[in-house]
């Protein structure tokens, strides 16, 4: 997320055009996040940048968050994006990666999240990234009550648990 602007689609008067104000920033923010498709849990964090090093934090807070360990196994599916494939990711003890092929990430279902983590993001105007970070924060906090929504948006028609 950055301050450039996420736009929507909005409601304005006839004949009236809709005006979004935005600022023309540069400055960015990541949201990683995991999901739990047949619970509809879901895991997130706010970090600087995405490569190995924050992807290796963001596995090792989710690990020490769901508590694996070398008797309870994590199987994450994630698309092939470099800093998931690097050889410098360091996976925690327990924590398996399973890669998507190439060029599908309509097979990931933490893909189907970001429009519920934008919405909060949507048609407003941030000076600073912190300002977007705070609301992201506020998002992330409110989603995991909705685990019914996230299952609904994550389950594919021909996953088991859709069945």
């Amino acid at each position: 997320m950055g301050l450039k602007p996420v736009l929507r689609r909005m409601w304005a008067p006839v004949g009236e055009r809709p005006t979004a104000r935005f600022n023309r920033g540069y400055k960015w923010t990541y949201l990683y996040g995991f999901v739990r498709p047949e619970s509809g849990q879901v895991f997130w964090m706010i970090l600087p940048t995405v490569n190995t090093e924050l992807f290796s934090l963001a596995l090792g807070g989710f690990g020490k968050e769901k508590k694996n360990s070398k008797e309870r196994h994590i199987l994450l599916i994630l698309d092939k994006a470099g800093w998931h494939t690097g050889g410098e990711v360091e996976l925690p003890k327990g924590m398996h990666l399973e890669f998507l092929p190439s060029g599908s990430p309509e097979l990931q279902p933490t893909e189907r999240l970001w429009p519920l983590t934008n919405e909060a993001l949507a048609n407003r105007l941030f000076e600073e990234i912190e300002q977007i970070e705070q609301t992201l924060m506020n998002r992330c906090v409110e989603l995991p009550d909705q685990s019914e929504l996230i299952k609904d948006l994550i389950n594919y028609h021909w996953s088991p648990q859709a069945a």
